[in-house]
């Protein structure tokens, strides 16, 4: 079954609040095997709300919608689809009675449109709503299912979970498998050469599916298949994840969803190991990523912010005619990037150095390119090295490419 979302309100397409119902619901949705192909925002007008409905319609057999069930008039939602479906509304007793309580009890006196939230439609399921005044609805109608949640996510979270997921089930019968998915998390490698590995079994993908996803810095793919128990979904999983590592298992650095320095500090810790940091471009992010992780006081010794010349060579005793000078490599090479990362490990006294100089822009620097950026790796009884890398991007994105690739070559040295 297919389906579609759809959150009414004003105030989401203004941008005053964050539309952090379609979210939940779609992770509610992919946990019963049910497929969100469509998520729709419509404002506070009966028109449009109603021509979002048809809409939706013609392409979802599901349709979950959240907002616009409340006691004003410009809660609008229940009316669009009694119009558009040709069903009267009629008010429903158990919440007529529960709305009429909460106001003598409060002492208050109730306005009559305090009864809009128990306006059900003709031929529906009723979804009590335990956490406020406006009742749900679940209604099959020409083929179609419609459930209508209140907006306030303490109230729609809970009638989602224990009364609209339970009534969606009983609609979908047999097809109310869950999707199972598993992460793959890679660095080292960009989404463009990945996918080029990988393009044949994307290309014939069908059960499992694989999907690709980038952000700055790292890559994922997520393994989906439709199973009735874990046990069967790690079967259908385990050959397409074995077809993946053995292309590029080199770049996978896990199989869950956690960033890399995640794994790095894991590591450490169980190798009875620690690292420490000298960066100038990326001014810190490495050893914040780092410390980031809970347990990480265990794997970093320390971390030194070394952004000038003078720093490098007073804090970490660069020498000053390898910095500056005629004919000097300069604080952007690897001469300079190897030197950081083992003065580095020496003065903290820690197993790994890890270092990053470079050029981050917007302006050139030594004459040097922006992106291009050194990162050197020390480690205890063995000669420093380092390597050289020309990224692209603005400032900010050079700088966390810069640290991630960084930590990528720690994590290479400790696995």
């Amino acid at each position: 079954m297919r389906a579609e979302i759809i959150a009414v309100g004003t105030e989401l397409l203004l941008g005053q609040i964050v539309n952090t119902n379609a979210q939940y619901i779609a992770q509610g949705c992919a946990g019963i095997g049910l497929n969100v192909y469509y998520q729709t925002v419509v404002g506070d007008n009966r028109e449009r709300i109603r021509e979002a409905f048809r809409l939706a319609a013609a392409r979802a057999d599901v349709i979950i919608v959240t907002g616009g069930l409340g006691p004003t008039q410009d809660d609008l939602t229940k009316d669009a689809l009694s119009e558009l479906l040709g069903l009267p509304m009629s008010i429903h007793g158990p919440s007529m009675e529960k709305i009429t309580s909460v106001f003598q009890s409060r002492g208050l006196e109730m306005v009559k449109s305090n009864e809009r939230q128990a306006h059900v439609l003709e031929g529906c399921t009723p979804l009590d709503n335990d956490n406020g005044l406006a009742v749900g609805i679940g209604l099959t109608k020409d083929g179609t299912h419609y459930v209508l949640l209140p907006g306030p996510p303490k109230e729609m979270k809970p009638m989602f979970d224990l009364r609209a997921i339970p009534w969606i089930r009983s609609v979908m019968g047999e097809e109310a498998a869950p999707l199972h998915s598993k992460m793959l998390k890679f660095a080292g490698i960009g989404e463009s050469s990945l996918e080029h590995r990988l393009i044949d079994l994307i290309d014939g993908q069908q059960d499992p599916t694989i999907a690709p996803y980038a952000k700055e810095g790292e890559v994922s793919i997520r393994l989906t298949t439709r199973a009735t128990s874990p046990e069967e979904a790690e079967r259908k999983l385990a050959e397409t994840e074995r077809e993946i590592r053995g292309r590029v298992g080199e770049y996978i650095y896990a199989d869950r969803d956690v960033p890399i320095e995640h794994e790095i500090v894991s590591l450490l810790i169980r190798s009875g190991k620690t690292a420490a940091t000298a960066e100038s471009c990326t001014g810190g992010m490495v050893s914040e990523m780092i410390t980031a992780i809970p347990g990480s006081s265990a794997a970093l010794r320390g971390g030194i912010v070394c952004y000038t010349n003078e720093a490098k060579h007073e804090l970490l005793g660069i020498p000053s005619e390898l910095l500056e000078g005629e004919g000097a490599p300069g604080a952007v090479s690897a001469e300079t990037a190897a030197l950081l990362a083992e003065r580095v490990l020496e003065r903290n006294s820690s197993d790994y150095g890890l270092s990053v100089t470079g050029v981050a822009g917007p302006a050139e620097s030594e004459g040097k390119p922006v992106g291009l950026v050194y990162i050197g790796v020390a480690e205890r009884g063995r000669s420093p090295e380092a390597i050289k890398l020309q990224l692209s991007g603005n400032r900010g994105s050079i700088r966390l490419k810069a640290a991630k690739q960084a930590l990528y070559l720690l994590w290479q040295r400790l696995k």
